[in-house]
């Protein structure tokens, strides 16, 4: 259990960086590396629960700058789509689950490296929405569907960090609440969480300075390199 407690800490501030400089990435980097010292189910509930308090503190201190229908719309809809993502996580097998996250990864960084975007209709943004829920309780990325749909928005930088992170701690209680209610949130995940809370702080803090002095598409590119090696891994552990 220390394993896991310390591997959740070193884990969480490298994502927690990402997720302060792109708005995004925080679970794609974390669950791939912190399912090599645990497994996945722990890795995904564990880093949920993490990504929910990170995702509230920013979510506060930037509630200024959030888009609120749009993120009452992917919230909705994200709630309607976890019950499909909790019956894969029940069912599936933990080498099935790592094939599913390193897959995930990898097609997530060929859609954020190709910037789609998808029409900023209400349709497309409840579709994006509903997949977020999906892929949140099953693979704990939620990130993906969103980010194209606030791309296509043409959102400000703030706008775009600050509603992501609103979506995403929503989301991630009711996952939470999901997990809970079909047996995952185990004593290990629980520590996992806690051991991690210091590292989320210190990414953050981190990441939010680098955010103001470095471009924000050069570190996203940093990002998506570092989410191509942790699929890689995913997937490798996997085989």
């Amino acid at each position: 259990m220390l394993q896991i407690a310390v591997a959740a800490a070193l884990v969480a501030v490298l994502a927690g960086l990402a997720q302060a400089v792109t708005g995004f990435g925080f679970a794609m980097v974390s669950i791939p590396l912190l399912a090599l010292w645990s497994d996945s189910r722990l890795a995904i509930v564990a880093i949920t629960m993490l990504a929910a308090f990170l995702t509230l503190v920013a979510g506060i201190r930037e509630r200024r700058h959030v888009q609120w229908r749009t993120m009452r719309l992917v919230t909705v809809a994200g709630v309607v789509g976890m019950p499909v993502g909790l019956l894969a996580l029940k069912l599936a097998s933990v080498r099935t689950l790592s094939l599913l996250i390193g897959g995930m990864v990898l097609v997530s960084v060929v859609i954020l490296a190709r910037g789609l975007r998808l029409e900023p209709r209400t349709s497309s943004t409840l579709a994006a929405g509903w997949l977020s829920g999906a892929l949140l309780t099953s693979t704990g990325m939620n990130g993906p569907p969103l980010v194209a749909t606030f791309q296509a928005m043409r959102l400000t930088p703030h706008t775009f960090r600050a509603t992501l992170q609103a979506a995403f701690f929503v989301q991630d209680m009711f996952a939470i609440a999901g997990f809970v209610i079909i047996g995952q949130l185990s004593t290990h995940a629980l520590v996992a969480a806690a051991a991690g809370v210091p590292g989320v702080l210190v990414g953050w803090f981190l990441g939010d300075r680098v955010f103001r002095l470095i471009s924000p598409r050069l570190f996203r590119w940093l990002v998506l390199l570092l989410m191509t090696a942790t699929g890689c891994v995913a997937l490798a552990q996997a085989a």
